[in-house]
């Protein structure tokens, strides 16, 4: 039994957050993650290594024991990371008294527009891609409608048949798919490819060519990072083969 590979329940307890904590057997070259309550199931033998990681927490890796495959459970917790800064001082030093901190202080502080009533949007800010495309505006067959009351726009209509309008959408979906890309390369990479390893000078390209593929967006937009961690070992085998084959 100690020679086989065995599934080993799992718990990650800590302070924080334990949801979407990363478990990567080091041994099999094989990964996880746990769920809102911190569990993950993970296949491992006698003296594999796991590893433990996310942002918040503090690295931690274990060597599977016989306790633990006889158990066929493990618990693992995990310290929050804390970074500390050097102190900063920023601006000038206030006194306590009033009259006179408030004559050294300088700057007009912002204006928040619930203070002086005004409703105001929250929401996401959209970029500048985003802004134009809003302004062309698209035509829809129900604003022929207008013809009668002579209220046609004509901004939609135009920036249709000039193709202004195809050409933003298509700006703001590369954008979007940027944006993504970079995203799973900031949360993942690391992860990826102390699995799946790839010279350093070529993993900008590696993600590059996973955002190329049609069903990129798709697969990994508002995925969980499992799905998206396969997504990219799929597409790192096929990024071999083209690497083997342009090398010949």
């Amino acid at each position: 039994m100690l020679a086989q590979n065995v599934e080993l329940l799992g718990t990650v307890y800590s302070n924080g957050n334990v949801e979407n904590i990363h478990v990567f057997n080091k041994t099999s070259n094989q990964y996880t993650i746990t769920n809102q309550r911190g569990e993950f199931k993970v296949v491992a033998k006698l003296n594999d290594t796991l590893q433990f990681s996310s942002i918040q927490h503090t690295l931690k890796e274990i060597i599977i024991t016989p306790k633990i495959l006889n158990l066929k459970s493990i618990v693992i917790t995990l310290e929050e990371q804390v970074n500390e800064l050097d102190e900063v001082l920023v601006g000038n030093v206030l006194t306590g008294d009033l009259l006179s901190d408030v004559k050294n202080v300088k700057g007009k502080p912002p204006i928040n527009f619930f203070d002086v009533g005004i409703p105001g949007y929250k929401g996401k800010i959209a970029t500048q891609s985003e802004r134009r495309l809003a302004e062309a505006g698209e035509f829809k067959p129900i604003m022929l409608v207008g013809l009668i009351g002579g209220g046609l726009p004509l901004n939609p209509i135009i920036n249709g048949i000039s193709g202004r309008t195809k050409m933003l959408k298509n700006r703001v979906k590369l954008e979007q798919k940027e944006a993504l890309m970079q995203s799973i390369k900031a949360r993942l990479g690391t992860l990826f490819f102390d699995a799946f390893p790839l010279d350093d000078n070529l993993k900008n390209d590696f993600f590059y060519f996973c955002s190329d593929d049609p069903l990129f967006t798709q697969s990994c937009a508002n995925k969980p990072d499992f799905e998206i961690l396969n997504f990219l070992k799929e597409k790192y085998e096929a990024y071999l083969n083209n690497q083997a084959i342009n090398a010949k």
